[in-house]
């Protein structure tokens, strides 16, 4: 686990090679790990400067070292990692139909993101229900351990969020609506002010706090969606479908603010989501489980039991007998083709690099190629 002092250090280094952006971002997560509120206030007055000034990034540099050197004088530790929930074998069955989800098993960790994947109507959204509470399975156990004092599901839930795919339309500016639910989260006064402006600078909303529903992208109401809900400073986040109707580079941005949140030095928290983005769910994720018509499969014991085997998607432009002309002599277990894709088995580790090999000495066009080994992608069939 990276210590504060390593944080501030990487804040340094980004702003040294031009990474401006995604510094700033990493800055602001060090400023809230402070726990400090003078500190906020000086960094909401900070983000104000920049937005309304516009300084040069020499300017903004000097600026954010300043700051640095204070967050440097802080000790900030972080508490003892421990899982925050455990599922032991839950099944739900449903009297119409044949459908049955499970039995499924998993262990939640402070700082562990899970991705849950597979196609629609698996499962993955009856699984994000029972974990929070919503629904109850027939059988199987869950066990919560997210704070020493929860005593009923209404202490339990405000530390269990729950973020559905469609969420409520809400009316009124962007910022009046979370200073409403961070007092309806018992913060008031100045405090309100403060932290409702440090949730907006998080998560890039400063230049959308007055803009109302209508005006803003699917991208930024998901990110108001995780304002609100980190202004309850949650230890679960369960997550259906963040990343539906986003744009390739909001994807990006929203699952790096996840990793790196999930990674807080003074509040790590536990994420499971769901998505349909494969690969990109797959970069940010600890664990991955697949689902199947309810059945489970998880990526690490798939990839134990196919640990010599090399998965490889491509697309190539040659015909069918030259291609099996060139890989004829590779250890080829199967090869499938859907009409666009070819998706080849070859039994060892470096299946890859002589697949490329061969396509080369032939003068085979090459237009797409991935190693799959490592990814549930190669379970879709």
């Amino acid at each position: 686990m990276i210590t504060y002092k390593e944080k501030i250090d990487n804040v340094a280094l980004h702003f040294q090679n031009g990474d401006h952006n995604l510094g700033y971002r990493k800055f602001i997560d060090c400023v809230l790990d402070s726990k400090n509120f003078t500190l906020y206030k000086e960094c909401v007055e900070l983000t104000d400067w920049k937005e309304t000034v516009l300084p040069s990034k020499i300017e903004l540099h000097e600026k954010v070292n300043e700051f640095l050197l204070k967050l440097s004088t802080i000790e900030v530790h972080s508490p003892p990692h421990r899982v925050l929930l455990k599922a032991d074998k839950i099944v739900k069955k449903y009297s119409r139909g044949k459908f049955q989800l499970g039995e499924i098993s998993l262990e939640v960790k402070q700082g562990d993101i899970w991705g849950l994947v597979g196609e629609n109507g698996n499962g993955k959204t009856t699984l994000l229900r029972i974990l929070a509470k919503d629904l109850k399975s027939e059988s199987g156990n869950l066990i919560y351990n997210v704070e020493n004092t929860i005593s009923s599901d209404y202490d339990l839930r405000t530390k269990l969020t729950y973020i559905p795919q469609r969420t409520s339309k809400w009316y009124g500016s962007l910022k009046s609506n979370l200073k409403y639910a961070a007092s309806h989260y018992g913060i008031k006064g100045e405090e309100n002010e403060i932290m409702v402006n440090m949730m907006i600078i998080r998560f890039g909303l400063w230049p959308y706090r007055n803009h109302n529903w209508d005006e803003l992208s699917s991208g930024y109401k998901m990110r108001f969606e995780l304002a609100r809900t980190f202004l309850r400073s949650p230890k679960i986040l369960l997550l259906d479908e963040p990343l539906a109707n986003l744009d390739v580079l909001a994807q990006q941005l929203v699952l790096e603010d996840l990793k790196n949140l999930s990674q807080s030095i003074s509040n790590p928290l536990g994420i499971i989501l769901s998505s349909q983005q494969l690969f990109e769910v797959e970069k940010v994720s600890d664990n991955v489980l697949f689902l199947k018509n309810g059945k489970p499969t998880y990526l690490s014991d798939a990839n134990d039991q196919n640990e010599n085997h090399c998965f490889i998607e491509m697309d190539v432009n040659c015909s069918r007998e030259l291609l099996n002309k060139a890989i004829k002599d590779l250890e080829i277990k199967d090869i499938d083709f859907n009409g666009g894709m070819y998706l080849i088995t070859i039994q060892s580790e470096d299946g890859l690099n002589l697949l490329l090999t061969a396509l080369i000495q032939h003068n085979i066009e090459i237009k797409y190629v991935r190693n799959i080994s490592q990814s549930t992608k190669r379970l879709f069939s």
